[in-house]
């Protein structure tokens, strides 16, 4: 079947065929949170960029919690896709739906009520603290939108139909932009009008993504029942999602963490410090596409029995992830002040540009690092095998956080950028220790 490629076709064609739509889809996706970035930094200003990347560690911890419970939930959909058991693998996407809908209700809902509260937690500063609750207000009442679309992409992964995301996402990005220049420039919104473009087109995005889902489930018979909520699919989804929803958390709660310690340094340093994450999330997006590639991957080939192409597949991904580190500290080393420079006005403040160079240019060298530790991270889920992921991943978390702490008072803002490859190289070495024992090949049971 045209549909199992990822259990019968050659591992190189068949991560590929699998990750590049997720790269290309993924590259929209950061392309118009970065226009978002672009466009109130060059027309409203450094202290409106300020506030966007203020509230942007915030907003990607429930990213990430969205991101990494459709990861997690896809592998039960994965592993029932290769065993061609479709009813279980309808009761499981079905559950994986309602459970995530009523979780971004509750946290939508909790992000509404304590905006202001962790923003001040994070001593934003005060010149930029309106703005910065104004973005975030917005973007939680559009949460269930970001739920929904992003278990839904999760799932059309899982199931090996990775393009559908990706026209999706070309849709929403170019209506983001459009609507970001329309209440920006047009309608002089500032903050607002670029949380409001993104609100509308994530959910026209969504919608669109469910009626397209609801007729690719149609295509495999089974007998199940939809809509059906299953509570020992939910405890078999929990047991991955969680550990799945904490890796992806890492970063964004360290970026969260870490950010008070930004702060301090006052606005324009922020400034430029946005930018540089704005760029890191950028060079991140095939190495986090070939991890959640290779989950879903080992998902279908251990549902399938398959165990050697597990290991010729992270074998192959690994040759992938390195030439695009290659690639990647290619651009960004030698362009990093063209690069920061989009991001400021003409008349932009020097320090601004010198600190968002400056991460730009460290971390360039290093993303082979995140390649590897997201590659391993996704075979360890895809087996199943959460224990030392989340080890891993704790590990990741504690060092970046405890050595910003620590380091920045004494030496700057350049220890926060300091920690970020020391932190994927730690979670790399635990991941791969634990893949090499290959107690991964005994999460086989059935869920």
């Amino acid at each position: 079947m045209e549909k199992e490629y990822l259990i019968r076709q050659n591992p190189m064609r068949a991560m590929l065929v699998l990750a590049f739509p997720m790269i290309v889809g993924n590259l929209f996706q950061q392309f118009y949170n970065m226009v978002d970035s672009v466009i109130v930094g060059r027309y409203v200003g450094e202290d409106a960029l300020a506030a966007v990347g203020a509230s942007y560690a915030l907003t990607y911890v429930f990213i990430s919690i969205a991101t990494g419970g459709g990861i997690g939930a896809s592998v039960l959909t994965g592993r029932a896709f290769g065993r061609r058991d479709y009813d279980r693998m309808k009761r499981s996407i079905s559950t994986a739906l309602l459970s995530f809908l009523t979780l971004s209700i509750l946290l939508g809902t909790f992000g509404l009520l304590a905006s202001g509260s962790i923003m001040s937690w994070l001593k934003t500063p005060d010149n930029i603290m309106e703005d910065a609750q104004t973005y975030l207000n917005i973007y939680f009442l559009g949460l269930p939108f970001l739920f929904m679309y992003n278990v839904l992409a999760s799932m059309f992964n899982a199931l090996g139909r990775s393009r559908i995301p990706l026209y999706l996402l070309i849709f929403s990005s170019v209506l983001n932009v459009i609507l970001d220049i329309i209440m920006v420039r047009g309608f002089g919104l500032g903050v607002a009008g670029v949380a409001w473009a993104t609100l509308i087109a994530q959910g026209v995005s969504a919608l669109t993504s469910f009626t397209i889902f609801l007729k690719e489930l149609k295509t495999y018979p089974s007998t199940a029942k939809l809509p059906c909520f299953n509570i020992s699919e939910l405890k078999n989804m929990v047991r991955i999602a969680l550990p799945s929803i904490f890796q992806q958390s890492t970063v964004s709660i360290g970026l969260m963490l870490v950010q008070s310690s930004v702060n301090v340094f006052g606005s324009d340093m922020l400034a430029g410090y946005s930018a540089g994450t704005r760029i890191e999330s950028l060079c991140l997006v095939p190495m986090l596409a070939m991890g959640n590639a290779m989950s879903a991957y080992t998902a279908q080939n251990i549902g399938a029995g398959q165990f050697d192409r597990v290991r010729e597949g992270y074998r192959t991904a690994v040759k992938i992830i390195g030439c695009f580190a290659l690639l990647i500290a290619a651009i960004t080393i030698p362009l990093a002040e063209p690069i920061i420079s989009l991001f400021l006005k003409e008349e932009g403040v020097e320090l601004a540009l010198r600190t968002g160079m400056a991460r730009t240019q460290f971390v360039g060298w290093f993303y082979f690092f995140a390649g590897l530790k997201m590659t391993t991270d996704g075979l360890l889920r895809g087996s199943g095998d959460m224990t030392m992921f989340t080890v891993a991943n704790l590990a990741n978390l504690t060092l970046r956080v405890t050595f910003t702490k620590v380091m920045t008072p004494i030496f700057g803002i350049s220890m926060t950028w300091v920690a970020v490859p020391l932190g994927w190289f730690i979670n790399f070495v635990i991941s791969f220790c634990e893949f090499r024992t290959g107690k991964w090949q005994k999460k086989n049971e059935k869920f």
